[in-house]
């Protein structure tokens, strides 16, 4: 178990907020003024209380997927996916309690520096700021788009704490300069060391931007407004800066097999203890849990004795290629679900994330008991998620494997997007450093038999093997990111700025097909099944996509009434 040295993220008394996470209430903090900032070490604390905003592995953020067409949640449809939310009175995503923080560190730190303070130490936490103020205005104007810009701590009756909201362009323009601070601040991973794991780097402040530019860029592009080619250039120019930085490589643990077959299981740890830590060179920024015995999870998308709080839609399961490289429907790999055909031949011959992702039959599970087939009562849609599954956290409730939040696959899927969004095509070489190096680290799949196996790798995305197939390349781009980035919260927002929400969404949601084996493992032979014998989770006529208004989310009803001059989003 990993409690060695990490950074503390623990709320410190002086920067405890006040409960309120809307604009008009302030953050108690008369104590930072009076009795801190002194010197480096207070900086560092004051960034220190930044980290406990990062996405984590709670219910509510590993579910993120739920929204839109990956994950089926376990109990009740979820409001966001079918359409069915109503405007809140109160919304924990309308949070300016980090922008705050910040705020407060970036007006502190130049005082703490004329103390005599380390200026290049302080500095660095000052990169700090920019970063989470970024990520902070980030995560709001992916959900409401232009919101009040806030850049200065403000006093009780200060009339700015009711100004009206910001443009999209005004906020964007904003990130882009606070990010742009913190590449300039921020040290590298080789200068934070092992010490320092945790703590954002410079190439950290550089994916991100690279990530709010492509949402922006392929949100332009799509809905027919601003300026596409600019955003999608910024998006191309700083995820090649990461990726000739030196700093980062995809996690890769080749070794040979009984047959002479390339083993590879390193996508599969990526989310376990073993892909933890400064060795792992493909963790750009992670929110790290085993500080102490109590810094743990929980409850995830996978928990004790229940299959976890959702389980993957039929929806994600056929967009895995079979090991030829090609989908279901084009491969003669592919068998379809039948009468005699056992659950776990459904994964045999596909692309490895499959099964790295979905919990299969002998996969490590629960106590000393392997996977057999998923549970009548918890896995509703009949898939079980894999992704930070362990059958230690399973037994005990509490995980301590830390969350990947930005991983430089990541960063080599906006790469290639960006540049085929931008010329409407991507050469080989393009698709040789990018996807095809995600492919290159899989291990080899037997699409031979048992007896008589035949390892294949999984071929290259090439632009001539997608004409000889009549593919698509923006298709197989999107597929790429879909099964490689399943479950880690990015799948929704790619609907949205791809403007294919409104099309997928509507769709009904299935599961798994109800195989036999299943029905004789305690599953009601009376489940709803659509007429191909798929598990029937939510009937389309159920769900609705409003693209007039559900592109956006609306903001909470009591920020309107506290300030008239912050206007609704359209249609709610």
């Amino acid at each position: 178990m990993k409690f060695n040295h990490r950074v503390i993220i623990g709320c410190l008394a002086v920067f405890m907020l006040s409960s309120s996470c809307n604009v008009d209430r302030l953050p108690e903090s008369g104590l930072v003024d009076e009795n801190f900032w002194n010197n480096e070490e207070d900086v560092k604390l004051g960034a220190n209380y930044f980290y406990r905003s990062l996405p984590d592995l709670s219910v509510s953020q590993s579910l993120e997927d739920a929204w839109g067409d990956n994950l089926a949640r376990r109990e009740t449809p979820d409001v966001i996916s079918d359409g069915s939310r109503v405007t809140p009175a109160q919304s924990g995503d309308y949070d300016y309690n980090l922008i705050f923080a910040t705020n407060n560190l970036l007006e502190k730190a130049p005082g703490v520096i004329a103390k005599g303070g380390n200026a290049a130490e302080i500095d660095s936490y000052v990169g700090e700021a920019y970063f989470f103020r970024a990520l902070a205005y980030y995560q709001m104007f992916i959900r409401f788009g232009g919101v009040p810009l806030i850049l200065r701590t403000m006093g009780i009756d200060d009339p700015d704490l009711y100004k009206p909201r910001a443009t999209r362009d005004e906020i964007l323009e904003q990130m882009y300069s606070d990010l742009d601070n913190a590449i300039t601040k921020l040290k590298t991973i080789n200068q934070l060391g092992n010490t320092n794991y945790g703590r954002v780097s410079k190439t950290a402040a550089q994916a991100l931007k690279a990530r709010i530019a492509l949402f922006e860029g392929t949100r332009c592009k799509f809905h027919s407004y601003g300026n596409a080619t600019r955003h999608l250039a910024i998006a191309k120019e700083t995820s090649a800066a990461v990726m000739s930085s030196g700093s980062h490589a995809l996690l890769s643990t080749p070794k040979i097999g009984a047959n002479g077959e390339t083993q590879n299981d390193a996508y599969y740890n990526l989310f376990q203890e073993a892909g933890d830590g400064r060795a792992n060179r493909e963790n750009i920024l992670v929110r790290i849990y085993g500080n102490d015995i109590n810094n743990n999870v929980t409850s995830t998308t996978i928990q004790r004795t229940f299959e976890g709080n959702a389980g993957p839609t039929q929806s994600l399961a056929v967009s895995y290629l079979m090991a030829d490289g090609l989908p279901i429907d084009k491969s003669p790999l592919f068998i379809a679900p039948n009468s005699t055909m056992k659950y776990a031949e459904y994964f045999e011959k596909r692309d490895p994330r499959m099964s790295f992702s979905f919990l299969k039959r002998g996969d490590e599970f629960q106590f000393n008991n392997p996977f057999t087939i998923p549970s009548p009562t918890f896995a509703r849609s009949g898939y079980t998620v894999r992704k930070y599954a362990n059958a230690i956290a399973h037994r005990d409730q509490r995980s301590f494997i830390d969350r990947a939040i930005i991983r430089y696959a990541e960063v080599l899927l906006t790469y290639a997007e960006a540049v085929y969004e931008l010329d409407g095509a991507i050469t080989d070489t393009d698709l040789d450093r990018t996807i095809n190096l995600l492919r290159e680290r899989l291990p080899q799949v037997n699409i031979g038999t048992t007896a008589v196996p035949n390892y294949k790798s999984m071929p290259k995305l090439t632009n001539s093997f997608v004409i000889s197939n009549g593919l698509n390349m923006r298709e197989e781009i999107r597929r790429e990111r879909r099964v490689e980035l399943a479950f880690e919260g990015l799948r929704y927002w790619d609907l949205i700025r791809w403007k294919t929400a409104e099309t997928e969404l509507p769709k009904s949601v299935l599961g798994s097909y109800l195989f036999p084996e299943m029905i004789s493992g305690g599953w009601d032979p009376t489940t709803p099944v659509d007429a191909n014998n798929y598990i029937l989770i939510q009937n389309a006529s159920n769900r609705v996509f409003n693209p007039l208004k559900d592109y956006l989310w609306p903001l909470p009803t009591t920020q309107i009434a506290i300030n008239p001059k912050i206007t609704q989003n359209p249609g709610w």
